[in-house]
């Protein structure tokens, strides 16, 4: 074992933390307020927004979080009028390319909680609201949003996880999250055990904090919703 190795290198550990926390929470609070709207016009009367947001869902649901990475940090690049853009600065940093790629992906997942949610409303709510004489911008801000986000927090607490995990992809992309400092520790110092280890164990500290994050949020807001035995 060779745990000495790790302990000089914990300090690129801890950096690896600090950019996998920020690729997880930037494309999260993005996405979070991407996919309400998006959510929102899943379920409009309006076929063509509905259908256009399907198809994007369906994209982005149905193909590779790796094979949307390497299209966007890879594929761009192969389009002179992409090289030749004002927006080529920012499409050749892997930091940007990663951080669009995730907020692509993971807001295709959070629309369709969210739209999901959506339709299961009790419908007197929505009559209710109307009853009220409630305009569709005071009945989407005081009814749906709130009624929506405490009925998805389970499976949005899911989605979450899973990006927090995703966010091991960013490797691929010459970025050193937690697990690119633990392939170039393995390759450096040939040892495969101790740094995977490590970063696994850092993986399962974050994991922890956000599901008891969202065990409190459960339990503070959505805890009307809990059935009982």
């Amino acid at each position: 074992m060779s745990w000495d190795v790790i302990a000089d290198n914990l300090g690129f550990f801890a950096q690896g933390a600090r950019l996998t926390l920020l690729l997880t929470v930037v494309s999260l609070v993005i996405a979070f307020f991407l996919s309400m709207a998006l959510a929102l016009g899943r379920n409009s009367h309006h076929p063509v927004l509905r259908n256009a947001i399907a198809a994007y869902t369906l994209v982005f649901r149905g193909t590779p979080l790796l094979v949307q990475l390497f299209l966007i940090y890879y594929g761009l690049a192969q389009f002179g009028l992409v090289r030749h853009s004002v927006l080529w600065p920012w499409l050749s940093s892997p930091l940007v390319c990663t951080l669009i790629t995730f907020v692509l992906n993971t807001s295709a997942y959070t629309t369709e909680i969210f739209a999901g949610s959506l339709r299961h409303l009790p419908p007197g709510e929505i009559e209710a609201a109307r009853a009220y004489g409630l305009s569709p911008f005071t009945r989407a801000r005081k009814i749906l949003l709130p009624a929506m986000l405490t009925r998805s927090l389970t499976l949005y607490g899911n989605e979450t996880v899973m990006m927090l995990h995703a966010t091991s992809l960013a490797s691929t992309v010459t970025l050193l999250e937690v697990t690119g400092v633990a392939r170039n520790i393995t390759l450096n110092f040939y040892i495969m055990f101790e740094p995977y280890v490590t970063a696994a164990a850092i993986y399962l500290v974050m994991t922890f904090v956000l599901v008891m994050l969202f065990q409190f949020a459960q339990a503070r807001w959505a805890g009307y919703l809990q059935a009982r035995l």
